[in-house]
């Protein structure tokens, strides 16, 4: 039997996490790990004591015919990368990655295309996290330098946003 390397076992195991989601679309988990240790695990779910979508039956979003990746304040639910940061303190996470995996809730089927949101990756930014790793396939992955997050700035106009700048300190 073959060993499964560092990357997709990390992955499996935010796959794993991403099972505990209460979202009607998607099904995320998120883990961050640092010197080989994790420091924090996190999935898709509403604040802690409010009712969950699972729960409610509906998703809101869905309802309104918002597409994916549009109008996340109408969500319910706290994304799986915001949660694990929120579990972890900044001195452990700092340096860490970031490990995010996620299926489509009514399919199973694996999102090959998963990446954190802008408000994701501006947490992430300043968790002081180094790299986040995202499934991209049943062993597939892509790994992103936050740095390059912080060079392409998404939350500037398009005309400004592709230059890369330094970051200030």
């Amino acid at each position: 039997m073959e060993r499964i390397d560092k990357e997709n076992y990390y992955l499996d195991i935010a796959e794993t996490v991403s099972e505990r989601s209460t979202c009607l679309r998607r099904h995320y988990g998120a883990i961050i790990v640092r010197n080989d240790e994790i420091i924090a695990t996190g999935y898709n779910g509403a604040p802690r004591g409010r009712r969950n979508c699972v729960d409610l039956g509906y998703c809101t979003r869905e309802q309104l015919n918002i597409p994916s990746g549009e109008r996340y304040e109408l969500c319910r639910s706290v994304h799986a990368e915001a949660n694990a940061i929120i579990s972890a303190s900044r001195s452990a996470a700092t340096g860490g990655t970031l490990y995010l995996a996620g299926r489509d809730a009514k399919t199973g089927a694996l999102l090959t295309d998963a990446t954190s949101c802008s408000m994701c990756r501006r947490m992430i930014i300043n968790a002081g996290l180094e790299r986040v790793v995202i499934r991209t396939g049943p062993k597939e992955y892509q790994t992103i330098s936050v740095r390059d997050w912080i060079w392409d700035d998404d939350s500037l106009p398009a005309h400004i946003g592709g230059v890369r700048q330094a970051p200030a300190e």
